[in-house]
């Protein structure tokens, strides 16, 4: 098969497309053809070994020290079951499924061998693009705004960063809790984000989100460019701030109030977003791009800081570079 392999850390153009071995399920697993795979900025922070502040060395030696020691990057996915190991009941050949692989990355391919227990149905109503798209941000977001945070009716919501993967996703969640939600993004993305629910959309150029004169119930930072000294003044009393690219620093020393760590890859919280993105709940805000060779392009995106949304690469070419849907 193939597949989009980097041997080490650097630029986009590490990531290259080369025949790999076809995966073979094992136990309790579920070999999936891949529809549409994200590429996201955890990918791409991989790629380039470019971690939160303090977590350079940990992470090369967790990840690799040279380059990533899986070599086939890429967690979130949807696609078709190929064939299921004997031990697995819930899903059959042909049925459409969405999932995340974890640690054991490898979505930036043609098949990938997942555990049953990281998958859930896809609805026929939700795009392959749509349901690889929202699976990355919309965990992260549903696990701090609901499990973390838990965003209640009434709460003011400020999230920074709006217009990314996380931020479109806590947006939407947010808003779907009831909270009312404040969107810090360009002024380009602005109409995108009162789109998905924001109340009130602020452009960061011409007021940094650390000068906001307003408080509030949940700060959001989805993007990382927000210090705990710089968010924990904009919070009211028993306010939570959430940083969800947070340094070391940061996640080590625990500070009342503060909310920081990895949110959990659960099928359950996928049924539920898929579920949301069926209903018209939530909308997919996806680009996506044809052909595995475009994941190079996917990270120049990404690293160029004026990513929007979701992009999902689809890798077989359907002969319609760049569609995509945004709600």
């Amino acid at each position: 098969m193939k597949a989009v392999v980097v041997e080490r850390y650097g630029p986009p153009e590490v990531a290259v497309v080369a025949e790999e071995s076809m995966p073979e399920p094992g136990l309790g697993e579920v070999l999936v053809r891949v529809d549409a795979a994200a590429v996201t900025s955890g990918d791409a922070r991989m790629r380039a070994a470019s971690f939160p502040p303090g977590f350079g060395f940990l992470a090369r030696l967790g990840i690799g020290i040279r380059g990533p020691r899986r070599r086939v990057l890429g967690v979130a996915f949807s696609g078709r079951v190929e064939r299921a190991s004997s031990d697995v009941a819930e899903f059959s050949p042909g049925d459409e499924v969405a999932g995340m692989t974890g640690a054991r990355l490898g979505a930036h391919a043609e098949y990938v061998a997942v555990p049953s227990s990281r998958l859930a149905p896809k609805p026929r109503a939700v795009s392959p693009e749509d349901a690889a798209g929202i699976l990355f941000g919309g965990s992260t977001a549903l696990w701090f705004l609901r499990d973390r945070a838990h965003v209640r009716p009434g709460d003011r919501v400020l999230v920074n960063g709006a217009s990314g993967s996380v931020g479109s996703a806590a947006v939407q969640l947010a808003r779907h809790f009831g909270a009312s939600v404040t969107a810090v993004t360009s002024a380009a993305n602005t109409q995108l984000v009162l789109g998905l629910g924001a109340e009130r959309a602020i452009d960061y150029r011409e007021t940094p989100v650390a000068a906001i004169p307003d408080h509030f119930d949940v700060v959001f930072d989805a993007v990382g460019n927000l210090s705990r000294a710089e968010g924990l003044p904009l919070l009211a009393p028993g306010g939570r701030l959430i940083l969800a690219v947070a340094g070391l620093a940061d996640t080590a020393i625990p500070h009342r109030g503060v909310i920081t760590g990895t949110a959990p890859e659960r099928a359950e919280d996928f049924e539920l977003l898929l579920g949301l993105l069926a209903s018209g709940e939530l909308r997919g805000t996806t680009q996506a791009l044809d052909g595995l060779e475009s994941v190079a392009a996917a990270y120049r995106l990404i690293d160029s800081g004026r990513k929007v949304g979701n992009i999902v690469v689809r890798p077989r070419l359907t002969g319609h570079t760049g569609a995509g849907s945004w709600g």
